[in-house]
């Protein structure tokens, strides 16, 4: 099990193989692309339902919204932290 903390301050757990997966390769691809909303089925991939829904919680602003910048940061940053290898 991989775990860290991003920036904003939203704690991770994710499996340590779950970079292993072909729809979330997919989905990033896609979001490199400039496809968007693949940024929420690389979201479902790599951190499953309730971790998507905790994430987009804590990033909801003031008006209501989970803004896709700030969903593709936390993103890049809980890659950089699963391979850097933070293990619990």
């Amino acid at each position: 099990m991989l775990t860290g903390t991003t920036s904003s301050g939203f704690k991770w757990q994710i499996e340590e193989d779950a970079m292993d997966d072909m729809e979330l390769l997919d989905a990033l691809a896609e979001l490199d692309a400039g496809k968007l909303d693949a940024a929420s089925v690389a979201c479902l991939h790599l951190l499953g339902k309730p971790q998507r829904t905790a994430l987009y919680a804590h990033l909801r602003d003031e008006n209501g919204r989970v803004r896709i910048s700030a969903v593709t940061t936390e993103l890049g940053e809980i890659m950089t932290g699963m391979r850097d290898g933070k293990k619990s």
